[in-house]
């Protein structure tokens, strides 16, 4: 978790230097869609901080108040990230409609667009560490805040082609024309965050292809039972739910069945890594006949 609250730390620092250079790109241009560029900046640190103090607290451990632990923490991070995402995207809107009315030409377009270019090759950067740590880790904070730095250099790539396009032609809307379409694709970065956080909130099941390696565990470690039904998942930031009935035969000794759930919880960690499992054991006569079946 150490780790995870250094690369919170970093994304802030990163997010601080990128909104100097490109407030710098737009100063020095005028241009509206440089602008917007770095409006979305702003929500950038706005982020990283609210990531980092989720960061932190979500490394607390379970208390009295709390016995699941702190984890979900990290969810209301990225819904507060999603929201601010969109309310960038309003304003960057509102920044194009004027110039739109009262188009005007970028001012020293060349040093305005290589000063963005440096700003959007450290987001690409700084977005890569994010995706492969916040994987590695299963953080939704550092996850959250690469997808909105991808958003952003994706973004920053439009600005620069379409302010390198009015300097080259000089037809002067395409520079609002770059902004609006930038908000647009801010808007769907925003709310595609905001379905994902929303979802760990509401405790959704794990993916299908980890609840199938799941199911497939559980039907191989539990040898000596009979059954496994009514097994339900979901993930709390890094760490994952697992709980299921296990059906055994009714004279089944109490030590068998505790070492039959050892061996599949010892299988389910190994596999999901930070997992809370709970295992109801339960005599044959309540077997449903459904769920997963016991090699």
């Amino acid at each position: 978790m150490e780790r995870a609250a250094k690369l919170a730390a970093g994304s802030l620092l990163v997010a601080v230097l990128v909104l100097a250079i490109k407030a710098l790109a737009w100063w020095l241009t005028g241009s509206v869609a440089l602008l917007a560029d770095a409006l979305e900046s702003i929500v950038n640190v706005a982020a990283a901080g609210a990531a980092l103090v989720a960061v932190r607290l979500s490394a607390q451990p379970p208390d009295a108040n709390h016995p699941y632990g702190h984890a979900k923490a990290e969810y209301f991070s990225a819904v507060l990230e999603g929201a601010l995402i969109i309310v960038a995207a309003l304003l960057i809107l509102r920044e194009s409609w004027g110039a739109f009315q009262a188009p005007s030409a970028p001012e020293l377009p060349a040093l305005g667009l290589a000063i963005s270019v440096a700003a959007t090759v450290i987001n690409a950067v700084w977005s890569g560490v994010l995706f492969r740590n916040g994987r590695r880790m299963r953080s939704p904070a550092l996850l959250a805040d690469a997808r909105h730095l991808l958003a952003d250099v994706v973004t920053s790539v439009g600005v620069v082609v379409g302010v390198g396009a009015v300097a080259v032609t000089g037809i002067l809307w395409l520079d609002p024309l770059l902004a609006a379409l930038t908000a647009v694709n801010i808007l769907v970065s925003g709310f595609r965050l905001l379905r994902e956080s929303v979802g760990g909130l509401m405790d959704e099941a794990v993916e299908p292809g980890l609840l199938a390696r799941i199911r497939a565990l559980v039907s191989q470690e539990a040898a000596g039972a009979l059954e496994a039904h009514d097994l339900r998942t979901r993930h709390a930031g890094r760490t994952t739910f697992v709980e299921f009935h296990l059906v055994v035969p009714g004279d089944m000794r109490v030590a068998e069945a505790h070492e039959i759930c050892d061996r599949i919880e010892g299988a389910l960690k190994g596999e999901l890594g930070s997992a809370v499992i709970t295992i109801h054991v339960e005599p044959e006569g309540k077997a449903k006949h459904h769920g997963v079946l016991v090699l």
